[in-house]
């Protein structure tokens, strides 16, 4: 109990540090997470493990050492993430301004003129929440977004209290009604379900693997009345931010839940196959796997 109350006393501290870190310039920021990347490499072995075989599966047409530079490229974009979600989280606006090129924010604005919410539908990148906070401050109106909660009350406090100063809402994953109660108001939810899933999911192709994939989300859209709207980002080599939010798919949702999560598994391979070291390989994309088929992410 003594060592919980010590941790949480820390959280003040902890918040000045890292607003400190957030008001980084951009050029030092990359270069720090490029250093802490090959700092922390022998403590990623599992992490680059699992990158690994992502990649493997998903890349047979690269020979191994160009899978082998990929991952090395994505755990460096990986634990940079790490520090653009603290400048997501604690940067000012007044830091922010000038480091994004925006495409399509007419859509967000048509769709909130019309009275109803809107879904940002994309995946899981290293800069997710901090492109969700940039895209707010363009619309002058803030993003709420989904995430999972730690386990750790002390640090649950942490991340929870950085990402409410900045999101108007966050909503655990499994919160279907907090979900409903934002799209339904009228708000903005950045939302993507492109992680491995082990409920109400179907198989369908991820750079051609059989990949369990969420089949809810029409349904979810549907039930509050909300307008989907693709939304991708990457960082460029200069360290801007791009985004681009598309028009709906034609066509989508179909009325056939596993078609329309083959489609979105499509659509988020195209743009992953456009910066592929942008992407969360790190997570276990092909964990639940078919029946008959092998544990990929098991030891030999």
């Amino acid at each position: 109990m003594a060592e919980a109350r010590t941790r949480c006393w820390l959280i003040a501290p902890a918040n000045f540090v890292l607003a400190l870190v957030a008001r980084l310039p951009q050029a030092l920021l990359l270069a720090l997470g490029a250093a802490l990347a090959w700092s922390f490499k022998p403590l990623l072995r599992k992490r680059r493990r699992i990158a690994q075989i992502n990649v493997d599966l998903c890349f047979p047409e690269l020979d191994a050492d160009a899978r082998r530079r990929l991952v090395d490229a994505n755990l460096r974009a990986t634990v940079t993430g790490a520090l653009e979600l603290v400048r997501g989280w604690y940067a000012p606006s007044s830091a922010l301004r000038g480091i994004a090129d925006i495409e399509g924010l007419q859509h967000v604005r048509d769709a909130l003129a019309s009275g109803r919410g809107v879904m940002l539908f994309g995946g899981h990148f290293p800069h997710s929440e901090l492109c969700a906070r940039l895209l707010g401050e363009a619309l002058g109106q803030r993003v709420s977004i989904v995430a999972r909660r730690n386990n750790d009350a002390c640090i649950e406090a942490l991340l929870d209290g950085a990402r409410r100063r900045v999101f108007a809402e966050v909503v655990g994953k499994k919160d279907v009604r907090g979900l409903l109660r934002v799209l339904s108001r009228g708000g903005i939810l950045a939302y993507s379900a492109d992680q491995n899933f082990t409920y109400q999911n179907a198989f369908v192709p991820f750079f051609g693997v059989p990949a369990a994939t969420l089949t809810a989300t029409p349904d979810l859209a549907r039930r509050a009345n909300a307008v989907v709207l693709p939304f991708w980002f990457h960082r460029t080599p200069a360290g801007r931010y791009k985004l681009r939010v598309e028009p709906t798919w034609s066509g989508w949702p179909s009325g056939d839940p596993v078609a329309d999560a083959a489609r979105y598994m499509a659509e988020l391979e195209k743009v992953v196959r456009e910066h592929p070291e942008q992407y969360l390989w790190v997570h276990r994309r092909f964990k639940t796997r078919p029946p008959g088929e092998a544990d990929v992410y098991r030891r030999a």
